[in-house]
């Protein structure tokens, strides 16, 4: 990305088109696109029982999804995906409803920056950015709905025709059959698994490596369950398996021991961000050198206003972008105006989703997904569905 990019996308969405599109109706519901279940059970054994700090609850990853619909009084209505279940929808209700009827609607900077205020005193990071990331989305959808283009030319333009897809999950089979030539495992052992769990661990790469053979990318996700000598051990354990890079080793709050994580090791990257909220997040994470492959998730963290701007500063630092869940609909705006993104995640491609996650999924094509066409974010929810999620 360069300068002129982020000024040419700012030009298109600051500047309102008159006469105003002014805002008449916000709603929020949920949708739930996973389980709950998919982290285990609220059942727990003991005080100790490891799986209490493994039970995310409802409200958080594509458990706590919500939809936002966004109507305006020239009858264009604006759909977005957000975070945080029925406790940002409550947030959406009681309190950002009110910054939003009546304003206009192709004001999008100016309304992403008076919610962010407007919640800082119980907010910055969780639940009122996941939120505020539902509404930012359905407004960029009305903004590219009014101008009649796909809201990645609003950014800045297309910067490819495909981007390589990287698969998330645990099959392999079918992720070889879709024509994917990434790949990232998920790992549930870490330290409290002992030397068990590192033999464990490295078992399973080596199959996977030799499955997929010496050429395609093999990643790994630890959804932040080790700590930073642990993560440096594991790395050097798994250098024959030539990892890519290592996903969210630590929490999200550790930016020390992420950055001594990017010091020490050599043998593959560090990637973080799926957890970060807003460009501030991503600000530290950039100016402490704390990851190697920045991940913003635009439907919980800040919408796409937050990843326009972190792309120049993440450019000008070397650091590139790998947006969590890319391959969205959502996400491919971002991708596809990116020269700084290599890859899209996978989002619906393979995995047991509901009805909506295919429909929130980017067009797919032989390991490649490829730029949405549709005007705005591209959604289009038949009614029947519709009703049956209460919008």
């Amino acid at each position: 990305m360069t300068r002129r990019v982020f000024t040419a996308a700012s030009s298109i969405s600051l500047v309102p088109i008159t006469p105003a599109l002014r805002i008449t109706s916000v709603k929020a519901v949920p949708v739930p696109l996973l389980s709950t279940a998919r982290f285990g059970s609220s059942q727990f054994s003991s005080d100790d029982d490891p799986a209490r700090y493994r039970w995310f609850g409802p409200f958080s990853q594509l458990a706590g999804s919500i939809l936002v619909e966004i109507k305006t009084d020239q009858g264009i209505t604006g759909l977005g995906l957000g975070g945080g279940g029925g406790a940002a929808c409550y947030i959406i209700d009681n309190h950002l409803k009110d910054l939003l009827l009546g304003a206009n609607a192709l004001n999008i900077h100016q309304l992403w920056d008076q919610i962010f205020a407007s919640t800082s005193f119980y907010g910055r990071k969780g639940l009122p950015i996941m939120a505020l990331s539902g509404i930012d989305l359905a407004l960029w959808d009305i903004a590219g709905k009014r101008h009649n283009v796909p809201c990645w030319q609003l950014l800045g333009g297309k910067r490819r025709d495909r981007v390589r897809a990287y698969f998330t999950g645990p099959g392999i089979d079918l992720g070889l059959k879709l024509g994917f030539t990434a790949f990232k495992q998920p790992i549930n052992l870490g330290p409290a698994d002992g030397q068990d769990g590192k033999f464990k661990i490295a078992a399973q790469l080596k199959a996977v490596r030799e499955k997929i053979g010496p050429d395609n990318l093999l990643m790994i996700d630890v959804l932040c369950r080790w700590n930073v000598d642990y993560t440096v051990e594991m790395a050097d354990r798994l250098a024959p398996y030539n990892l890519y890079f290592i996903e969210e080793p630590l929490l999200p709050d550790d930016l020390r021991g992420y950055e001594k994580l990017c010091q020490k090791i050599k043998s593959t990257k560090i990637a973080s961000g799926e957890h970060e909220f807003t460009h501030y997040g991503f600000d530290l994470l950039i100016r402490h050198r704390a990851s190697h492959f920045l991940q913003p998730d635009l439907t919980w963290g800040g919408g796409l206003t937050m990843g326009q701007r972190i792309l120049n500063s993440a450019a000008e630092a070397g650091i590139p972008i790998l947006p969590h869940r890319g391959g969205s609909l959502f996400g491919m705006q971002l991708v596809t105006a990116c020269d700084n993104c290599p890859m899209a995640e996978s989002f619906g491609t393979g995995e047991p989703g509901n009805e909506l996650m295919e429909l929130f999924t980017a067009p797919f094509e032989h390991g490649s997904y490829l730029p949405p066409t549709q005007p705005g974010v591209g959604v289009t929810i038949p009614d029947t569905l519709a009703r049956k999620y209460g919008l």
